[in-house]
């Protein structure tokens, strides 16, 4: 859940009041596990999800309540309600969700995650979880980036390796809803991955707007001014107004890059894949034809631009086959496709690791 604590530490700064929910355990038929969260106003959910429906309602009013209290409170629900025509969830599993009320205490932990993602670094949040005698709960938040991470805790190591928040002590997916009197909470967290559209027309800019949502961080090339600007691209991080080509080329194209071309025209396409098609890149997705793309792959070849092996790697053309005509559902088309290849590539990692 990086997003929720970039935006969390956004709200500290502007002194926003507001409290912050995640699942500590999830067991049976949750519609969310460990580690999912939100952040709620007394009146109603700003940011992220826990679950949706009567779960995340009643948690809005546990929101309301710790917020006027200060007091933060760990509670449990069994979604075990035995009819579809009630109000009750039906999933059949149980959640422990911890609402903090005051998350700018651990301003600290939670500026130097901030800070570590900035610099593309990762590491894990370990929130420690104290039950009182009196009932009242304690809650301390450390920020461990992965370089200072030792062999001393292991459990804290196989947290980043695995990239699963988990209760320490009780497995990646949780074992038990028991609370004890003393816990900690380990969530990995991770810079989030970059989407580069080469591109700034309709497609780009509905592709930046579905990315924004899905958690990349997002930039957008274009050479024309009046595509590559804020009000045009309302949703992109980044808005570079330069030749695509070169623009590319001085990127760092990494395995957390993912590269989407849908420029105007074939030399364009060509142009931004000439610079990005020999690099490490996590995906790298172009729109066009098949005959199309049957023509500029015979031509990188036998230009020597790139290799067979080389140009295979490239989605093209790019996007789930389903159909899709419209910009909008080429569009969705094209993100559904992405959040398959991040899927794959954080398996391959955790693999690796």
């Amino acid at each position: 859940m990086t997003t929720i604590y970039l935006d969390l530490a956004a709200r500290i700064r502007r002194e926003e009041p507001v409290a912050l929910a995640v699942i500590l355990e999830a067991r049976g038929s949750a519609p969310q596990g460990a580690g999912a969260a939100a952040i709620f106003t007394s009146r109603r959910l700003v940011a992220g999800t826990i679950g949706g429906g009567s779960l995340e309602a009643s948690i809005s009013r546990t929101a309301a309540e710790v917020l006027r209290t200060g007091e933060p409170r760990v509670v449990s629900y069994a979604l075990k309600g035995v009819t579809v025509e009630g109000e009750e969830p039906i999933c059949g599993g149980n959640v422990r969700v911890l609402v903090d009320p005051r998350p700018r205490r651990d301003i600290r932990a939670l500026f130097g995650l901030v800070d570590s993602l900035g610099r593309g670094g990762r590491g894990v949040l370990a929130t420690s979880v104290s039950t009182k005698r009196s009932g009242k709960i304690g809650l301390t938040r450390r920020w461990i980036p992965a370089a200072s991470i030792s062999s001393s805790d292991p459990e804290i190591a196989e947290a980043l390796v695995d990239g699963r928040p988990r209760l320490a002590g009780a497995g990646p997916a949780g074992t038990s809803i028991t609370r004890k009197e003393d816990e900690r909470f380990l969530e990995p967290v991770f810079p989030p991955s970059r989407l580069v559209i080469a591109g700034a027309g309709h497609i780009g800019r509905a592709v930046a707007h579905l990315g924004r949502i899905l958690d990349f961080d997002v930039t957008v090339i274009d050479d024309r001014r009046e595509f590559a600007n804020k009000k045009n691209l309302p949703d992109a991080d980044h808005i570079v107004c330069r030749d695509i080509g070169p623009a590319l080329g001085e990127m760092i194209l990494d395995e957390n890059t993912y590269i989407v071309i849908v420029t105007r025209g074939h030399q364009k396409d060509t142009e931004a894949l000439r610079a990005c098609v020999h690099t490490g890149a996590a995906y790298m997705g172009m729109i066009g034809s098949l005959s199309k793309v049957s023509i500029q792959r015979r031509e990188f070849i036998v230009r020597k631009w790139a290799t067979a092996k080389a140009f295979d790697r490239v989605r093209a053309p790019i996007g789930l086959p389903i159909r899709s005509r419209t910009v909008q559902e080429i569009a969705v088309s094209i993100a559904a496709e992405l959040v398959l290849a991040r899927s794959r590539n954080a398996d391959r990692e955790r693999s690796a690791g």
